[in-house]
């Protein structure tokens, strides 16, 4: 601590250079608003607006949060069990939260059930900030003493370059975490360690009364305790730790046991900068055209939106627009919008407002062709397991899970959402090698896990792509038979059918080691989750043999535990939805792998015949067990219809039309790749859910400013725009009559910057400016995967959208999935055919 603690007339002359003019807050102070939050001037402070959904734990979503000046830097205030918790360390669970608007009181009650005890936090106004106190009817539990105490993190990269004080002594913030640590008796499995003794982070520094960011008013926040607060560095216990404060709560008390007053940094006069939302990646000339500036509600200012070309020699001249008109109030801001679709003239532009310029983007006829290029020629081939994978220089990883893979334990909780039943419905015992399962596949998300229902979605998907927009591009080598990958080098195969034949291999892989489709191999514990960097250095890449010793190898097999596990319990819906990617595979690969796409197409016809002769296994759990049995039956029929053109799957599908019309939202792409193989009454049997579906898309396009459904989850909506614009294409293409284009090009144009929070593109390295800080396997690194698409615009209950482009770590913001890449592939090569394009 005494490295970075240095004296008050340090600090002073720390601040001499900096304005000491900062603008009082209003008198009236800090008040609690009619959305039930507490606002005064350029801070909010939430009391548990926002709660763990439960869905991977801890989202850094809950609790006490603060935003200041339109950054969210402060949330989990909340009674935790350690200093530095990890994402699945133990939370409370939220009981009731009651709002006094009158008196200006949040008082929320919340319980550990498994300590049987419960605690209330409560927020009320002092002058310009908020007094939080922890009300216990019962003490501190004797197993929770020394352990219990009322934390606040502080987001890190808000914080960067930036002091504190701590009584009268300050520091900074450090860059990068090197603090010391304790050992302890047991050690925190959230820590990414899976050996060796536990350790905890001692704290950076102490007092009664800190102060962040003396020397910034942007993010000076001042925390005073009736008990010693600690300031704490969980980075020093996982990458995506936070800066935290601690307060630790006595033992033996009642009544009021703590109590906190924090206070941030106001100012009466701040004004959020305007946002110009607008597609980064530009316009086809004949398409629509709409920008949308975002506005603080106090911000009455109405400069002119503009239009500007740019010309060759940097000269800039306006084009004549209508004027922006008024949009109205959407969340937390006011929106203006000009609709500039009738300029057509191919060329550079860009929007400016007041002083607020954008970067440049086209107008032309081949804006998109190339949008797909990045996900295909990069993203892909990076999350391509069972490989290794080099880009020149580069190698972005080695043949990674070469030891593929143990039956998990029976009557087991996973993390991730994986679960194995009673039994492995399999001819393996717990813990034994499967052979075989050590091919193909890619790495479900920013993690390494193999999801099966991702692995058949993007076979799908690809597949769909390849089929519809003739893909030919060729520039990435794939080497099965080596197990290796080189990026941007042609080897005169379609690279689209090569990903294809990558997915197949892991699926008829499962049917051949089991005899059914799997819920997915994912890692053994935490520890190797957490994994970050090339995943070849993961495990060891031999099968575990329990008879040797941990680190002894013989024969090729080795007595270290890493390998990962299969969760096997028999689900119908993913043998079904199994049988739909692998029927769709053989299409795509009969021509360039003849022997590949019997084999596939020959497993799905059996393994149709063999659900279809037995009551459906109907094990569920999470998001890994496949969708509605009757949606992915349905999908397994369209696809075996569309490869074989058999009647008996043209029966089903009519018989099955009944079912999935009720979720046609979900299953309308699948039902209008039907249409050309089935007799006239099923397309007009369709007519009546296309007609209700675009009236409500049209319904809802008028619910915010971007014309797109925006949901409100823990995990950002980036796939329901992609979800909800292929939908649209799909209709459009089948139904022209009812439904157009626009819910399609402005689910493309919200992706790449017409949205909420920012206009920066989803989409990594495409548009002028995109996604560089996302949650990818190089998280650690605050880097990106070129092509990968992030979840966007995260909704902070009820009115913040969020996106974060300083801290990789929000997984509900910024962690790529391998659908939502193959989604865009198919999304950006749309837009190209309806605007013009091949």
């Amino acid at each position: 601590m005494r490295r970075r603690i240095m004296s008050a007339i340090g600090i002073a002359m720390l601040l001499g250079g900096a304005s000491t003019a900062v603008m009082a807050q209003d008198a009236a102070g800090l008040q609690l608003n009619e959305k039930g939050y507490f606002e005064a001037p350029a801070v909010n402070i939430l009391a548990f607006s926002n709660w763990y959904d439960g869905l991977f734990a801890d989202a850094k979503i809950g609790g006490i949060e603060i935003i200041q000046r339109g950054v969210r830097s402060a949330t989990n205030g909340d009674v935790r069990l350690a200093a530095t918790p990890g994402q699945w360390d133990p939370a409370a669970t939220l009981v009731s939260r009651k709002v006094d608007a009158a008196a200006g009181i949040v008082e929320t009650t919340l319980r550990y059930a498994q300590y049987d005890w419960q605690y209330v936090v409560r927020a009320e106004r002092e002058g310009n900030g908020a007094r939080l106190s922890v009300i216990l009817d019962k003490p501190v539990p004797r197993a929770l003493e020394g352990k219990a105490g009322f934390n606040l993190e502080f987001l890190p990269s808000a914080y960067f370059h930036h002091a504190y004080m701590a009584d009268d002594l300050a520091g900074f913030f450090p860059l990068y975490p090197a603090d010391a640590m304790a050992l302890t008796a047991q050690r925190n499995a959230a820590s990414g360690r899976s050996e060796g003794p536990g350790a905890e982070p001692l704290p950076i520094a102490s007092g009664r009364r800190f102060v962040l960011a003396p020397e910034d008013p942007a993010r000076r926040i001042t925390i005073a305790g009736d008990s010693p607060i600690s300031l704490y560095d969980g980075r020093n216990q996982a990458q995506n730790g936070w800066f935290v404060l601690r307060s630790m709560l006595p033992a033996g008390k009642t009544g009021t046991v703590l109590q906190w007053t924090v206070t941030p940094q106001g100012d009466a006069t701040w004004l959020r900068t305007p946002v110009i939302a607008h597609s980064q990646l530009g316009y086809a000339p004949g398409g629509p055209k709409v920008a949308t500036v975002e506005l603080d509600r106090n911000d009455k200012r109405r400069p002119p939106l503009r239009l500007m070309r740019i010309s060759a020699d940097g000269t800039e001249s306006p084009v004549p627009t209508p004027a922006a008109r008024e949009w109205g109030d959407y969340l937390r801001y006011h929106y203006l919008q000009m609709d500039f679709s009738a300029v057509r003239a191919p060329g550079l532009y860009r929007l400016d407002y007041g002083d607020v310029k954008t970067a440049p983007f086209r107008i032309a006829a081949d804006v998109y062709a190339d949008a797909w290029h990045p996900t295909n020629d990069v993203y892909f081939p990076v999350a391509m397991d069972h490989v290794s994978v080099n880009e020149a220089y580069r190698s972005w990883h080695g043949d990674s899970h070469r030891d593929d893979a143990r039956q998990a334990p029976v009557n087991h909780e996973h993390i991730d959402l994986y679960r194995q039943g009673p039994t492995t419905d399999t001819r393996f015992r717990p813990g034994e090698h499967i052979p075989g399962l050590n091919v193909g596949g890619w790495y479900d998300a920013g993690d390494f896990d193999i999801r099966t229902q991702s692995q058949y979605q993007v076979i799908r998907s690809l597949a769909d792509a390849q089929e519809r927009y003739s893909l030919t591009r060729d520039t990435v080598s794939v080497n099965q038979a080596r197990r290796h990958v080189e990026m941007h080098v042609p080897d005169g195969k379609p690279d689209m059918v090569q990903q294809v034949a990558h997915g197949t291999l892991q699926l008829l892989a499962q049917f051949d080691a089991v005899g059914h489709a799997i819920h997915g191999i994912v890692e053994p514990d935490v520890a190797q989750y957490t994994h970050l960097g090339d995943a070849v250095n993961k495990t060891d890449g031999l099968p575990y043999d329990p008879s040797l010793k941990p680190g002894e190898v013989k024969d090729g097999r080795s007595g270290t535990p890493d390998d990962r596990w299969a969760f096997t319990s028999k689900a119908s819906a993913l043998n079904y939805g199994s049988i739909a990617g692998l029927a769709a595979a053989a299409r795509v690969l009969k021509g360039q792998d003849d022997a590949l796409a019997r084999r596939a197409l020959e497993t799905a016809e059996r393994v149709w015949q063999e659900e279809q002769g037995h009551a459906p296994d109907m094990f569920s759990h999470g998001n890994t067990t496949g969708g509605p049995l009757d949606a992915e039956m349905f999908g397994a029929a369209v696809e075996l219809l569309r490869t074989t053109r058999k009647p008996l799957y043209a029966k089903v599908v009519m018989a099955l039309w009944p079912k999935v019309e009720k979720g046609f939202g979900f299953n309308a792409q699948t039902a209008v790749a039907a249409v050309p193989f089935m007799p006239a009454a099923y397309r007009k049997a369709m007519i009546p859910a296309v007609r209700k579906w675009h009236a409500e898309s049209e319904a809802g396009a008028k619910a915010n400013p971007f014309g797109v459904p925006i949901t409100t989850g823990g995990w950002a909506g980036s796939g329901t725009v992609l979800g909800h614009a292929l939908t649209g294409e799909a209709l459009h293409r089948a139904f022209p009559e009812i439904v157009g284009p626009e819910a399609t090009l402005r689910g493309v144009a919200f992706l790449t910057g017409h949205h909420p929070g920012s206009d920066i593109s989803f989409i990594s390295g495409v548009g002028t400016v995109s996604k560089e800080v996302a949650y990818g396997n190089n998280r650690a690194d605050f880097s990106f995967i070129a092509g990968g698409v992030v979840p966007g615009v995260l909704v902070v209950k009820p009115d913040f959208p969020e996106n974060h482009e300083d801290w990789p770590f929000f997984w509900g913001e910024n962690e790529y999935v391998i659908p939502e890449g193959a989604a865009w592939i198919e999304l950006a090569n749309a837009a190209n055919r309806l605007s013009g394009g091949r």
